[in-house]
């Protein structure tokens, strides 16, 4: 396997994992039921390809590890923002019509990327800065990873927990459950807005297509199969959906229903093992300490 292919798949991996780990929040943790990530997904990368290719293009040429830095912060602004005017009235709904909310926000923002010519309409916005090094999405993971880790194990994560598990025993503790379901809202999709911003410098060209509703189901898979509620799960997640149709390529049949191949494993995850590959491990290393009678 030469490296200028395998490069760009280590960097979709770990695009991936920052993906895997926003919805995490949402989904795992917070118990929330997004299907919606791609639309932040697309915020982040056109706001930062504006940034780098009309607003700071020639920072992008003199210091690009700068004007990446710069343009991922203004796409988690923005993609942040975006994230709580959206959450904060859909998060009035729960379960099914939530997931059906987050579909059509998600629907919406593809249709008017589709007709805003600002934003390059159906034809996407070419010549992007390809400033995205394999290291700068390393350090953009480990930051992630870090950050949520931390969120947490603080007060605020353990009150999203606390929702997650039941939202009418926080909520009679004393626990602002509409605040802590935004919150969880806003962090997930400012991490997507990164994940967008490094895509976007990665790719150098971005469309519609990009983010259509498979890109959402392909991150709800990540978390499905990894694990929800575990971050670990949501790396292992993203892996098999980066590696995996690249294992498959060797079959032609096998890789054109990919897709169908991942729909049956997520069906037979939720019904024999909802806990994911994390509860494989955990159920194997607990047979293997257990005591010999």
């Amino acid at each position: 396997m030469s490296l200028e292919y395998l490069l760009p798949l280590l960097m979709l991996f770990g695009i991936n994992t920052i993906l895997s780990s926003s919805l995490n929040v949402i989904n795992g943790y917070c118990g929330l039921f997004s299907m919606g990530h791609a639309g932040f997904f697309a915020i982040g990368a056109y706001a930062s390809a504006i940034v780098t290719r009309d607003l700071i293009p020639a920072m992008a040429l003199s210091s690009p590890t700068t004007a990446l830095v710069l343009a991922c912060v203004i796409a988690m602004l923005v993609t942040g923002l975006v994230g709580y005017l959206v959450g904060f009235p859909c998060l009035r709904l729960a379960g099914d019509y939530l997931a059906i909310a987050t579909v059509g926000f998600g629907e919406i923002i593809r249709i008017v990327i589709m007709n805003t010519d600002f934003l390059g309409a159906q034809t996407g916005i070419p010549a992007i800065p390809g400033i995205t090094k394999l290291w700068h999405v390393a350090a953009a993971v480990a930051l992630t990873l870090w950050l949520i880790n931390n969120l947490m194990r603080s007060s605020f994560g353990r009150a999203i927990l606390s929702v997650r598990e039941d939202e009418i025993a926080a909520q009679a503790m004393g626990i602002n459950v509409r605040f802590y379901k935004t919150f969880s809202f806003v962090v997930g999709a400012l991490f997507a807005g990164l994940a967008g911003a490094l895509f976007a410098h990665m790719a150098q060209f971005i469309s519609p297509n990009n983010f259509t509703f498979i890109i959402s189901a392909q991150i709800l898979l990540m978390i499905v199969i990894g694990g929800l509620g575990s971050q670990l799960g949501a790396v292992l997640g993203a892996f098999l959906v980066t590696f995996l149709p690249e294992a498959l390529r060797f079959n032609q049949t096998l890789s054109e229903n990919r897709m169908l191949f991942f729909s049956l494993m997520m069906i037979v995850m939720m019904l024999w093992q909802p806990k994911g590959m994390i509860g494989i491990f955990s159920r194997f290393l607990d047979r293997k300490e257990a005591p010999k009678s």
